[in-house]
């Protein structure tokens, strides 16, 4: 298929290449690579030392094959490199530079990796079938299995290195992160706002005895709240110092959690039935309470009946503030 272009494609065709040409993007592809996987051990070090030092293992790796290739250029072609990348040659993929984004996750980097050994692979298995010479198709073929055996490879050096304790912690630092950046701020958005909106929302339906005004208080106060909570959540600290992510994160975290836990016993009251939607906002209380104080033992290690004394006890208080308030 045909497709028009507003600009020519100058870059060349993969086929078009000459075998001086094929080993020169080989040597700037692997050395690009090898910068890469140096670069996310720089960036990752810190938080995940043990994925770290696989980086720099794969680092190394690509060094050597960077070795191998120049010295068979340089045999073959002399000392003068052909000024060619992958970004000359039409085929190949534009990369995302995820290694320059401001906040780097192992999961994009694992992710960036693999999808780097398979454009390798891809890359020198079609290359040795383009070449004559059969030292360069030897060479081109024995790196093409090498990365494809690179996932392997890693796995070796993880094993050498992390070992299945140091792969635990590991595993306990990104459960920490998670913990910081969305459990902690949404927990207490949604007992922020499952808590401090049953005072007005009960007061506001037994004031009034209207199901409509009662809703438009409760949808009031919940959105209200997750906005106020999300804000200040957001503006607590910027995370570098403390280590708790993004405060944009944090921020939505809260806001979203702390609305919906206001959202939650306000919705019943679209009942038109007075008493219908205040016994289902009640259960729907019970409900979030009981929620607040799982999630609190699942990700806090906090013991649920502490957990659950804590939160039913005090949203026990503010219901019953809000219905005293309402009959007043």
């Amino acid at each position: 298929m045909n497709v028009m272009r507003f600009w020519p494609d100058n870059r060349r065709h993969f086929t078009s290449l000459s075998e001086r040409e094929i080993l020169s993007l080989a040597i700037a592809a692997e050395e690009e690579d090898g910068r890469i996987y140096g670069e996310y051990a720089t960036r990752l070090g810190e938080t995940y030392p043990g994925s770290a030092a696989l980086f720099e293992g794969m680092a190394a790796e690509e060094d050597e094959h960077r070795r191998r290739l120049l010295d068979l250029y340089v045999e073959r072609f002399g000392t003068r490199l052909v000024p060619i990348r992958r970004e000359h040659v039409r085929g190949f993929l534009t990369r995302k530079p995820v290694w320059l984004q401001k906040t780097l996750t192992l999961e994009q980097a694992r992710q960036q990796v693999w999808e780097m050994e398979e454009g390798a692979y891809r890359f020198y298995l079609a290359a040795a079938g383009q070449v004559t010479d059969a030292g360069i198709r030897k060479l081109l073929g024995d790196l093409a299995v090498a990365e494809k055996g690179h996932a392997k490879r890693a796995d070796q050096i993880d094993d050498q290195v992390l070992g299945q304790e140091g792969r635990e912690s590991e595993g306990h630092e990104q459960h920490r992160q998670f913990l910081l950046t969305y459990v902690q701020p949404g927990l207490a958005g949604l007992m922020d706002g499952s808590v401090s909106t049953l005072a007005p929302v009960f007061a506001a339906a037994f004031a009034t005895g209207d199901t409509h005004q009662t809703f438009l208080v409760g949808l009031a106060a919940a959105v209200g709240a997750g906005i106020s909570m999300g804000f200040t959540e957001a503006a607590s600290d910027d995370g570098k110092l403390t280590g708790r992510g993004s405060p944009i994160k944090r921020g939505l975290a809260a806001g979203i959690m702390t609305a919906v836990g206001g959202l939650g016993h306000a919705l019943p009251y679209l009942i038109a039935d007075f008493v219908t939607a205040t016994a289902v906002a009640i259960a729907v209380v019970l409900i979030e309470l009981w929620a607040i104080a799982y999630i609190q033992n699942r990700y806090m290690q906090t013991p649920f009946w502490r957990a659950v004394m804590q939160v039913v006890l005090g949203g026990s208080l503010v219901f019953a503030a809000g219905i005293l308030i309402g009959n007043a």
